[in-house]
């Protein structure tokens, strides 16, 4: 399938380059229906990774590049089951999630996130499976979880760790805290920054650089400076299905899905 237009996202190949657009309003939260269309690329990827040389993710949305899950359906999902009986529904969409996180990130392809906004929690973790990051100057970075009594579960502190420095990813674990993307470039976080409104064109033009080297040789290279931690990675399902059914993170939720706050997922 070399185009696809979903519900909440579509991706078409340009110039050898696959571009996988998020367009699902507010701020293309993690959902059922987006699993599911991510799922659906994953499969294409088979026949895409061979056919191109680049990935380039990024939002067709205003507000931002991803708010991360949808939390207001995890909510509404596990009240109508039972909070105490939900954790086999977390850890299914976590496996499913991880799935297609591990082939993103695995890709042979140069992968890029081209960000803007809001990039949170699981949009966050989104972001950190490609090669690159780059984002304009309006992005901002934030792993809020543990407002919610929970740790991020798409994968987001092994990566992280992965990539950044221990005192950096207890700041942004622990506190809650956004940052800005020059702090986040200044942490080593993204690649390039850029002025607002130019991260997809930054994006493409990167892309087409690396089309100049060589196919074997590239996904070589990413082999050996992008290791995924696979053991941390489960680990990380285990944690987060361990605190799911706490009070804490019913209450958590409820807070969130009742707040009258525009956007209830900022600091």
């Amino acid at each position: 399938m070399r185009s696809f237009q979903g519900e909440t996202l579509s991706w078409e190949t340009v110039d050898g380059c696959v571009e996988l657009a998020l367009h699902r309003a507010p701020c293309n939260e993690i959902g059922a229906k987006t699993l599911e269309e991510l799922e659906k690329f994953v499969e294409a990827h088979e026949t895409l990774k061979d056919e191109a040389h680049a990935l380039i993710i990024h939002s067709a949305m205003k507000a931002g590049f991803c708010a991360g899950a949808d939390l207001r359906e995890l909510y509404f999902r596990s009240k109508e089951i039972g909070f105490d009986k939900a954790a086999p529904l977390a850890r299914d969409f976590l496996n499913r999630i991880h799935r297609v996180a591990n082939a993103i990130d695995a890709s042979p392809l140069t992968t890029i996130a081209a960000v803007h906004g809001v990039t949170f929690g699981g949009g966050f973790e989104l972001a950190l499976l490609c090669d690159l990051i780059i984002a304009d100057k309006m992005a901002r970075f934030c792993f809020p979880e543990l407002r919610l009594g929970l740790i991020p579960g798409f994968g987001g502190i092994p990566r992280l760790k992965r990539d950044l420095g221990n005192a950096v990813v207890r700041d942004l674990l622990l506190t809650g805290r956004s940052i800005n993307a020059t702090k986040a470039q200044n942490a080593g976080l993204i690649s390039q920054l850029v002025a607002e409104g130019d991260a997809l064109k930054v994006a493409r033009h990167t892309a087409s650089q690396v089309k100049k080297f060589d196919r074997e040789a590239r996904a070589a290279a990413k082999r050996f400076v992008k290791p995924i931690p696979y053991a941390e990675l489960r680990q990380e399902i285990e944690i987060f299905c361990e605190l799911f059914t706490r009070p804490a993170v019913e209450a958590g939720l409820r807070k969130f899905v009742e707040s009258s706050d525009a956007l209830p997922y900022l600091p």
